[in-house]
């Protein structure tokens, strides 16, 4: 008997790997003979690097670097047989600097930059990126300084790589040619499909969670940015879907590095070999913190359910509350919660892990019967 545990994170208290793992456990231990398959899964978003280097049996790499205010700090990133996977959010991150006021004009993405470059130099072969989380509306100009482009003003001396310099610039190149290298292939686990400027755009959508309140400023600079690199680069996807991800970070990777933005679900789907695992399984499980409306409209337990479904597999899930949704019940076999409806909210989270351990010891008969055991 197989059962692929393909579980996402519980947001605030188990990451997606300490699920699979606490789920394994009790599973052999109520289940003799019981084949486990630890297959964390994410969707491009916070745990995503966690959950590939698990599934892959990838080791971590730990690089100095800068936050998104250019404080030093230490990020990891993961190496899966010379593929190099890493969050932005692991140095440009949001929960890096809440500790802070909130300024947009100096928050930057060098520290991203020094992550890649230290990947690139590392002779990665393949680098993938997650852009949740981000603190940084620069449209990636930090990560590209760091990655090794000049930015020039009219008589052409070098500008600080900085969104209050921007309107100085009048030539983007690379160091020591105006030919930039040609990357390795970087793929970007991306979820949302707005352009860099406009209505839709990264100022505009997001910029409010990161203390933008000049909206009209941020366009202004990174316009005059966005029309600098396809006036010297020749690159201009501003309104590729994705571009305004993360700040305008999504812009950023494809305009400097010729990245490829991809769904984080699909992606991370891809790199795992989820499918092929799907299909060598008897019973899938899987689950997240919550299984509401959203789950619905995400593509992490629903898009593991649905491909499960295709493949002719059994699906049960987990998750600290489940919504009363038959849209969404339809989507499994067996659905279970493992916070008690009169369990404060905070008690849940702390004893996270010992509710779902409780939870699936006490659906012994009903995997059994998914099992046709």
């Amino acid at each position: 008997m197989r059962v692929l545990i393909a579980s996402d994170k519980y947001k605030g208290s188990l990451t997606a790997t300490q699920v699979a793992q606490t789920i394994s456990r009790i599973l052999e231990e109520t289940i003799p003979g019981i084949e486990c398959d630890l297959c964390p899964i994410a969707d491009g978003g916070e745990g995503t690097t966690e959950a590939m280097v698990t599934a892959l049996d990838g080791a971590w790499i730990k690089i100095d670097t800068l936050d998104a205010q250019s404080r030093p700090r230490q990020a990891s990133y993961g190496w899966c047989a010379g593929q190099a996977v890493m969050e932005m959010s692991a140095a440009s991150g949001l929960a890096l600097v809440n500790d802070l006021s909130l300024n947009p004009h100096t928050a930057s993405t060098y520290g991203t930059g020094l992550m890649l470059k230290h990947a690139l130099e590392q002779a990665a072969t393949r680098i993938v990126i997650g852009i949740g989380g981000s603190a940084t509306n620069d449209a990636g100009l930090g990560m590209a300084a760091a990655l090794g482009y000049q930015f020039l003003d009219e008589a052409g001396n070098r500008v600080k790589p900085v969104l209050d310099e921007v309107l100085r610039m009048t030539k983007v190149k690379w160091a020591g040619s105006d030919k930039p290298p040609v990357f390795c292939p970087i793929l970007v686990a991306c979820d949302v499909d707005n352009p860099l400027l406009g209505v839709k755009g990264a100022t505009q959508v997001y910029g409010a969670q990161k203390g933008v309140k000049e909206t009209a400023w941020f366009e202004e600079r990174l316009t005059h940015l966005a029309d600098l690199v396809a006036k010297d680069l020749g690159q201009d996807p501003r309104e590729i879907p994705g571009a305004g991800a993360a700040g305008g970070l999504g812009w950023g990777l494809m305009a400097f590095c010729g990245a490829q933005l991809t769904n984080g679900f699909d992606l991370v789907a891809e790199q795992i070999g989820l499918e092929e695992r799907v299909t060598q399984a008897d019973l899938v499980i899987t689950g997240e913190g919550r299984l509401d409306a959203q789950t619905l409209h995400g593509k992490g337990p629903v898009g593991i359910a649905q491909m499960a479904r295709r493949l002719g597999k059994k699906v049960a899930a987990f998750a600290g509350a489940v919504e009363d949704s038959s849209e969404l019940q339809a989507q499994f076999d067996f659905t279970r919660a493992t916070k008690p409806a009169d369990m404060p909210l905070a008690e849940a989270i702390a004893r996270a892990e010992e509710l779902l351990a409780a939870a699936v010891r006490e659906s012994e008969a009903e995997i059994r019967s998914l099992l046709g055991h």
